[in-house]
C-alpha cells in the first residue's frame, strides 16, 4: 500500500476518534426521492448507474474493508463517460452539509478513505477519480490526451460538485446548507482550483500541502534524484530503488540538522521551528577518515547542498523550485530514488516519449530547461492552480484555510507561503482583507500531509466550520503528535507558537502566537 494512502487511512481513523461515529442532533432526513430511485435522476451528460443503501455497519468500498458508521445511500455515476465518481448520503442524522473531497497525486482512484471520514461527522460525501483510472503516480493515461489533461487540471472536480449537489437536492428535498472541500497534496490543489475557477462552489475550502504549481513542481521534484544520479551517490543516500527507506547517511544528515537547530525556539524537542532560520551546514559531517555511515563525503554533502538549494533556471540563476528544507532529510529517500509521478511528467505531458529517461537528461542545460518553459507555458493554464486574484471567492463569503508541514518531503513548504504573499500583493488596497478569509498554517516537524515528529493531528475541517458558520476565524488550531502526547497550536502565518516560559512544553495551553 502507498505511503499515501496509508496516510489516508491513518487520518481516517484520527477523524473518528476526533468526531466520534454519531452527528449531531438534530440532524436531517431525506424528504426528496428514495435512494433507489436516483438512478432515474436526470443530470446534463452524467449517467448513475446504481443507488442502493448500506445498512450501518454494511460493507463499503476502500482499503481496509470499511463499513458504513450509518445507514447510507451510496450512488455510483459517470460524468461524460469518463468522469467516475461516488457520492455517499446519511440516511439518517445527515448533518445538512456536503464535502466534496481531493485525491493526491496523478489521482485515478475515488478517495474512499476521505470519503468515510465525511460519512462518520454526518456530510454528504463525493469524490471523483477525476476522468481516468490508474495508480495515483501513472501518469500514462495522459499520453496525447488533452481532454484528459483537462478532466484532471480543473474539469472533473467542479462538474462532479455540480452533479453531487443535485443529488443532495433530490434526496434529501433541498440544498446543502454549507459545502465544504477538503484536499491535501493533489486534493490541495484541486482546492485551490476551485477557489480561482469555481469561487461558488464551496463556502469553505481545505488546502493541505497544495500541489497547485505541477509545472514547476515537478522539475523540482526530479531534481534531487537527477543530482544525485549524476554525483554517483544515488544508491548511498537514496538507497536501492524500492520502497522509501532512510538510509544511514540520511538519518546521520537528519540528526545533525536537527540537533543544530532544534532549540532556536527556545524548547528541545526533536523540531526544527522555522527551518530557513536554521544554518547548519553539512559540511561539518564530513569524513575525517575513511568512509562510514556516520559521516559524508565531499560528493553527498555537495549532493545536500544541491538538494536544500532547490531546482534554478541555468541560464540566470533564478529560482524555479524551492529546495526541501533542513528537518526533513530523513524523508528524502523516496525522492533521490525518485517516485515515479516527476518521471511521468516528462514522459507523457512534456516529451510525450514512454522512453523518456532522466538518467540521460541534463537538468542544467539552456537548452533542456527551455523545454520545461515551454512545458510550463503550454500546460499550465491546465494544471497549475496560481492565480492570485481570490477576489470572486471573497466577495462569494467563502473561507480558504491552507496548511503546510515545514518537514514535508515532497512538496516544497515554501511554495504555499509564496502563494499567500502573492495573493497578498494581487489583491492590493485589499489586502488588509487576506486574513478575513485566506489563513495558512505551517506545522513545525510535519511531513508531507501528515507524519514526522511534529504535532500533525489536527481538525481543520471544523476550524473551517467555525469560521463559515460562525464568524469565528481561526486564531489557533490545536494540534498534536499520538505518539508522543504532545500538543501544541498552529499559528496562522507568519505568527509562530512560543513557550510562555512556564508550565509543561508538551502542552498547547503553555504556549502562545506570537509575531516572530
Amino acid at each position: 500500500m502507498s505511503r499515501l494512502r496509508k496516510t489516508c487511512l491513518f487520518s481516517v481513523v484520527l477523524l473518528l476518534l476526533i468526531v466520534g461515529m454519531v452527528p449531531a442532533a438534530g440532524a436531517a432526513k431525506p424528504t426528496g426521492m428514495l435512494c433507489e430511485s436516483l438512478v432515474n435522476l436526470t443530470l446534463e451528460d452524467t449517467v448513475i448507474s446504481s443507488a442502493t443503501v448500506v445498512p450501518a455497519g454494511g460493507q463499503l468500498p476502500g482499503d481496509g474493508n470499511p463499513v458504513a458508521p450509518l445507514p447510507t445511500c451510496r450512488v455510483v455515476g459517470a460524468i461524460s463517460g469518463n468522469i467516475n465518481f461516488e457520492v455517499w448520503l446519511p440516511v439518517t442524522d445527515w448533518n445538512g452539509k456536503f464535502n466534496g473531497v481531493g485525491n493526491g497525486g496523478l489521482a485515478g482512484f475515488i478517495n474512499y478513505s476521505s470519503m468515510l471520514a465525511s460519512l462518520a461527522r454526518g456530510y454528504a460525501a463525493a469524490s471523483t477519480d477525476t476522468g481516468h483510472q490508474g495508480f495515483l503516480g501513472d501518469g500514462s493515461w495522459a499520453l496525447n490526451r488533452p481532454d484528459l489533461l483537462i478532466d484532471f487540471g480543473y474539469r472533473a472536480i467542479h462538474v462532479t460538485t455540480v452533479a453531487a449537489k443535485a443529488i443532495v437536492q433530490a434526496y434529501y428535498g433541498k440544498a446543502p446548507r454549507y459545502s465544504y472541500f477538503t484536499g491535501c497534496s493533489g486534493g490541495g490543489q484541486q482546492g485551490l482550483q476551485e477557489t480561482q475557477m469555481y469561487p461558488k462552489d464551496y463556502d469553505g475550502v481545505v488546502s493541505g500541502a497544495p500541489a497547485n504549481f505541477p509545472t514547476h513542481m515537478w522539475p523540482g521534484e526530479l531534481w534531487p534524484a537527477w543530482v544525485a544520479y549524476t554525483m554517483g551517490t544515488q544508491l548511498s543516500l537514496g538507497g536501492p530503488p524500492g520502497p522509501p527507506v532512510p538510509t544511514p547517511k540520511l538519518l546521520t544528515l537528519n540528526a545533525a540538522a536537527v540537533a543544530a537547530c532544534d532549540g532556536a525556539d527556545g524548547v528541545v524537542d526533536g523540531v526544527i521551528d522555522d527551518p530557513r532560520k536554521c544554518n547548519f551546514n553539512p559540511q561539518s559531517l564530513l569524513c575525517q577518515g575513511p568512509d562510514g555511515p556516520n559521516c559524508l563525503t565531499q560528493a553527498e554533502i555537495d549532493t545536500v547542498k544541491a538538494i536544500y538549494g532547490g531546482l534554478k533556471d541555468p541560464t540566470t540563476g533564478k529560482q524555479f523550485w524551492p529546495g526541501y528544507e533542513k528537518g526533513s532529510e530523513d524523508q528524502w529517500a523516496g525522492h533521490i530514488n525518485p517516485f515515479s509521478i516527476p518521471p511521468s511528467y516528462f514522459k507523457y505531458m512534456v516529451y510525450k516519449d514512454p522512453a523518456w529517461d532522466y538518467h540521460t537528461y541534463d537538468m542544467t542545460s539552456a537548452k533542456n530547461f527551455a523545454d520545461i518553459y515551454k512545458a510550463d507555458r503550454e500546460l499550465g493554464p491546465i494544471l497549475n492552480a496560481t492565480d492570485a486574484n481570490l477576489t470572486p471567492f471573497w466577495a462569494h463569503g467563502g473561507k480558504l484555510l491552507m496548511y503546510h508541514g515545514w518537514s514535508d518531503q515532497n512538496i516544497a513548504p515554501r511554495n504555499s507561503i509564496s502563494y499567500l504573499k502573492t495573493v497578498m500583493d494581487k489583491m492590493g488596497d485589499s489586502k488588509r482583507k487576506v486574513p478575513e478569509f485566506l489563513r495558512l498554517f505551517m506545522v513545525p516537524g510535519m511531513g508531507h500531509c501528515g507524519g514526522g515528529p511534529g504535532t500533525d493531528t489536527f481538525d481543520s475541517l471544523g476550524a473551517l466550520e467555525q469560521w463559515v458558520e460562525n464568524g469565528i476565524a481561526p486564531t489557533k488550531i490545536i494540534a498534536s503528535n499520538l505518539g508522543s502526547g504532545r500538543t501544541r497550536p498552529l499559528c496562522p502565518y507568519p505568527q509562530v507558537a512560543r513557550w510562555t516560559g512556564v508550565g509543561d512544553t508538551n502542552k498547547a495551553e503553555n504556549f502562545v502566537c506570537v509575531n516572530p
